[in-house]
């Protein structure tokens, strides 16, 4: 090829590359949404911390499998979209409440609730829990939470 063959094909291909790259920087999170970066919530006018918060399809896949849960451990996971998102609760170390939140503005409202779930250390045996309503947020704490926090469908949820 000659120089002149050499600069055209550079001015063709380099704007090319330029804006693939602008696309692909700026595209959301692999969840299809911009990351919601909460570290707590408040329900009943109590706060609590946020241990974990799962905003991609990688870390809600993974949830609490293979982690010490407390009393305290909490973990957010967030949606692209409201659907009926179904969990089990394979290589849980502990049983937990798992609630179903329909949220906008960092304000939700429970809209399904399953308490006190226990672990499962089998995957062909593990059940799924799925809501009967669609949610966008879905909160798992350790057992006993929702009623010592008294959530029950309809309570509001607030995340900051």
């Amino acid at each position: 090829m000659n120089r002149r063959t050499l600069i055209v094909l550079a001015a063709l291909i380099i704007p090319l590359v330029v804006v693939a790259s602008y696309g692909i920087l700026t595209q959301p999170n692999e969840s299809g949404n911009a990351s919601v970066g909460y570290t707590s919530f408040t329900v009943g006018g109590r706060s609590f911390h946020l241990t974990y918060l799962a905003e991609n399809e990688s870390a809600r896949q993974r949830g609490l499998m293979d982690t010490k849960v407390t009393n305290s451990t909490t973990e957010l996971f967030v949606f692209p979209t409201s659907d009926y998102y179904s969990f089990w609760m394979y290589d849980v170390n502990s049983t937990l409440d798992i609630i179903w939140i329909s949220a906008a503005g960092g304000t939700g409202q429970v809209v399904y609730l399953v308490r006190s779930v226990p672990g499962c250390a089998v995957s062909v045996l593990c059940p799924n829990y799925q809501p009967t309503a669609k949610a966008n947020l879905v909160l798992e704490a350790k057992g006993g939470f929702a009623n010592a926090n008294s959530i029950t469908v309809g309570t509001t949820i607030s995340f900051s």
